[in-house]
């Protein structure tokens, strides 16, 4: 197993921060490695807690009197110069349950009324994003939307529509356009689903 021998944090930010570990492993290699992190300290990063606490959730939610429809996003993102799909989300506050928080961030990012499903730890547990790049997780947590979108709740700072989207435009948003790896996965399983959400009672 490899060793880390130093941390280093070499942000000041909010939101993320880089950092570097330089370690080595069983085989003898030394290895200078740079990741990002949601961690505000060195001491506060998994790699010294161990512990899987959620950073954000992502929310896979079901609109309509049929739930024939999913909420997604579709979202300016810096890093793309460009927009993508992605299932409304957003970063867990301190403290906060990731179901608190799912139902606060759908709201914020498109108005809507969330009510959260209980699906289980197998489920809803805090998953990596992109562990090569960031020890970033986050948690899915499943549910049904209702009301009206506004923009009213949105940050200033945020570039999004919100879009209700049923089988046909799902199929063209998966041929067509970017779309989140978490997203993409699960628009799979709608479209081939007979009963949305019906994978829930499997697990």
């Amino acid at each position: 197993m490899a060793t880390i021998h130093e941390l280093g944090k070499l942000t000041e930010s909010k939101f993320l921060n880089m950092y570097n570990a330089k370690g080595s492993n069983s085989k003898g290699h030394h290895t200078d490695y740079y990741f990002a992190s949601r961690a505000s300290s060195i001491d506060t990063l998994k790699l010294k807690t161990h512990e899987n606490k959620p950073d954000g959730v992502a929310i896979y939610s079901l609109y309509g009197e049929k739930h024939d429809r999913v909420v997604l996003i579709r979202q300016y993102r810096y890093p793309l110069d460009g927009y993508i799909y992605e299932f409304p989300a957003g970063l867990c506050e301190a403290g906060e349950d990731f179901h608190t928080a799912a139902t606060r961030e759908l709201h914020e990012e498109t108005g809507l009324t969330f009510k959260p499903i209980d699906a289980g730890y197998a489920l809803e547990a805090p998953r990596f994003t992109s562990i090569g790049l960031t020890d970033e997780s986050v948690a899915t947590v499943y549910g049904y939307a209702e009301g009206e979108i506004s923009d009213k709740y949105m940050e200033k700072a945020e570039e999004i529509e919100v879009v209700l989207a049923d089988k046909d435009e799902i199929r063209r948003i998966l041929k067509e356009e970017n779309v989140a790896l978490i997203c993409a996965y699960q628009l799979m399983h709608f479209l081939v689903d007979e009963e949305p959400f019906g994978f829930l009672k499997k697990i």
